[in-house]
């Protein structure tokens, strides 16, 4: 580790145990502990809501209230139907890739404990080399071991089981983090990390601080949606992925040019309010924070886009960590991005004032 991190032996403990967990869309609450049991010393009190939200506060009392916020669940499938010879076909609880499922290992969640699985796919030997079918959600199955349905079933197994992969955490050369689900708990690692530096550098907010962990992002920022009407925040920074587009087979000129290891990624779009962006990219220039620009055309598809749009109005901005191969086993983020990330949030929120409304008619 160098001399500069930001990142302690403590940090990537919590990261690696946070990473490893599985939680899935709608499952989200064992994961939510091990975060709030981590952000516990750094914060006054919590919020939880009845679907999993999981929210630090600092300064409880302050009117004027400021949201930084990741999501906390991951992409998913669902058991939809067991063959009478004792095969699981799944269907998505997110975006789950069926191209990647192939020869996959799989945990099934159930009462009694995971069931291990695995996706099957018939061998090369013995496909139509003209013809060759590729892994859709129509053709995919999970084999537990078992020769028939009532087998299945005996273990636990039923329809509604919710199903992730057993990745866990790695470093590649040093300084690239790979798991499955960084996509976006490493949002909820990052905005943690701005409130335990607040707390050790004795930074004194003028405002509310509310450190946001939401659920359900994945099926369509459900998660947010809920919780902005429950904190009712005046400006809100949201941190979620976005893609690394110098990787084989993505189109620049349809994705835009971000990497990883340049730094944050500053988004344009109509939910980002504009002087809050202007003053986060203000703040990257003064403190010599690398960052790089990305343009969406009618919504960030993030949480930013449920907070901007809630409560009458929401100054919201996004400051994303790029990433590659995104809803896969081995998404993959660079460490210095990550402490950039980081970085920038705890400046921008020390630029905030209480009151301020970023209106375009001052």
């Amino acid at each position: 580790m160098s001399k500069n991190s930001i990142l302690n032996k403590k940090s990537l403990t919590f990261l690696e145990n946070y990473l490893n967990n599985a939680a899935p869309t709608g499952y989200e609450w064992e994961g939510q502990k091990l975060w709030m049991d981590y952000l516990k010393p750094y914060v006054d009190e919590f919020i939880t809501d009845t679907y999993g939200t999981a929210v630090g506060v600092i300064n409880p009392d302050a009117k004027f209230k400021v949201v930084i916020e990741g999501h906390a669940d991951e992409i998913s499938w669902y058991v939809n139907y067991i063959t009478d010879n004792g095969l699981i076909h799944v269907i998505r609880n997110g975006g789950s890739d069926h191209m990647i499922a192939a020869s996959k290992r799989v945990n099934i969640h159930t009462k009694n404990g995971i069931v291990k699985g695995v996706f099957g796919w018939p061998a090369i030997h013995t496909r139509d080399k003209s013809n060759e079918e590729h892994p859709k959600i129509e053709n995919i199955t999970i084999d537990v071991g078992c020769t028939t349905k009532e087998e299945v079933e005996k273990l636990g197994v039923h329809v509604g089981c919710v199903i992730t992969y057993p990745d866990e955490f790695f470093v590649l050369n040093n300084d690239k983090f790979v798991c499955r689900a960084l996509d976006n708990r490493m949002g909820g690692f990052m905005i943690a990390e701005v409130a335990r530096l607040l707390k050790e550098n004795k930074q004194e907010l003028d405002f509310g601080l509310y450190i946001t962990n939401s659920v359900q992002e994945e099926i369509g920022l459900r998660g947010a949606e809920m919780i902005s009407q429950t904190i009712k925040p005046n400006v809100a920074i949201v941190t979620d992925v976005t893609h690394d587009t110098t990787t084989p087979m993505i189109d620049k000129k349809k994705e835009g040019d971000t990497k990883i290891g340049a730094g944050p990624v500053i988004s344009y779009a109509p939910a980002i309010q504009n002087k809050l962006r202007e003053m986060i990219i203000d703040t990257a220039e003064n403190k010599k924070i690398p960052f790089q620009r990305m343009a969406a055309s009618r919504a960030t598809g993030t949480d930013t886009d449920a907070f901007a749009y809630s409560n009458g109005g929401v100054a919201s901005a996004l400051i994303s960590l790029p990433l590659r191969y995104m809803h896969t086993t081995v998404e993959m983020v660079h460490r210095d991005d990550v402490e950039n990330v980081i970085k920038l949030i705890y400046e921008s929120l020390l630029q905030i004032k209480n009151g301020e409304t970023f209106s375009y008619f001052d």
